[in-house]
């Protein structure tokens, strides 16, 4: 098998069925050659999802309830991926994110030019800016739940770039320098050789775990950083740890601290460009104007914080 997607949901019966057919055959591109499974993996949900409903997105769909009363997915995860079949893993580790329609053929051409790839996308949150700052204005499931509605997005995907404010942290999307990827991908023997997301993070929602595992590879010379160019993951309003919360009470210093006392320092990003892969689409011209313009002064912050 050339792929394994692993998804991990915690109490998302709204947002999870547009995340998994974002990832059926009826929706994405170009994969007709692609061998895949999607694991569903739930980390304690209280309100689970309906197996018979996942299986229903395709063949190449399974579900798993990890029981665990932990409200980090780190070994939900892990374990995920040490029980694939691919050759390859994608982890995806907020499942409220809809992926754009090219997303795995992608990641599928990545690894065909670099085996040793970690192939990254960028992030955008659904809804007309930062979801920390537009829940102080009055966006929630139900307007977003509208806006979805009207993009015909399930048609065309690309769709989903039109309803979308903002890139989802402030790296600068795909030209500037980025903090981490929600849908990454790297040889399964790769992600096991690294340890996979480290089990010391604990936190809710697993705190700084994925900003950590994505400065590592990004950092490993042995792997080729490759980009997707004018595809991303669109994250959709929930319940979420960090981000549908205002500012004020943002958990990042808590994070910050359980990152210091694991690392022995500040979180900063890795200074490394790219290999773009993909083409832009239409409907992202916005957005790519926007990372243009944002990433001198992404890359400026990212050496500055390096020292």
């Amino acid at each position: 098998m050339d792929l394994s997607v692993v998804i991990c949901f915690y109490n998302m019966r709204r947002e999870a069925p547009r995340s998994l057919f974002a990832l059926s055959r009826s929706y994405q591109q170009n994969i007709e050659s692609l061998e895949y499974e999607v694991i569903v993996v739930e980390n304690g949900s209280t309100l689970p999802l309906s197996p018979d409903i996942v299986r229903g997105f395709g063949p190449e769909f399974r579900y798993h309830y990890h029981e665990t009363d932990s409200p980090s997915p780190v070994d939900c995860i892990n374990s995920a991926v040490a029980s694939a079949r691919g050759k390859h893993v994608m982890v995806m580790v907020d499942g409220a994110h809809i992926c754009s329609p090219n997303v795995l053929s992608t990641a599928q051409k990545s690894f065909e030019i670099y085996p040793n790839a970690f192939y990254a996308t960028a992030a955008m949150h659904l809804g007309p800016a930062p979801q920390n700052v537009s829940v102080t204005e009055g966006y929630n499931q139900g307007v977003e739940d509208a806006l979805l509605t009207r993009s015909g997005w399930k048609q065309d995907g690309y769709q989903l770039f039109t309803i979308a404010g903002a890139f989802a942290d402030n790296g600068g999307g795909w030209f500037g320098c980025l903090w981490e990827s929600n849908c990454f991908a790297l040889p399964k023997a790769a992600y096991l050789h690294a340890g996979g997301l480290d089990s010391r993070f604990v936190s809710a929602g697993g705190g700084m775990m994925n900003l950590d595992f994505f400065r590592r590879m990004v950092s490993n010379p042995d792997m080729e950083y490759v980009l997707a160019l004018g595809e991303a993951t669109f994250h959709q309003f929930h319940q979420g740890v960090s981000t549908n919360v205002v500012q004020v009470i943002h958990p990042w210093e808590t994070f910050m601290k359980e990152y210091i006392s694991i690392r022995g320092q500040r979180l900063s990003r890795s200074i490394r460009r790219p290999v773009f892969l993909g083409s832009m689409p239409q409907q992202a011209r916005a957005a790519a104007e926007f990372s243009i313009r944002k990433a001198v002064k992404g890359w400026q912050e990212a050496l500055s914080s390096a020292g």
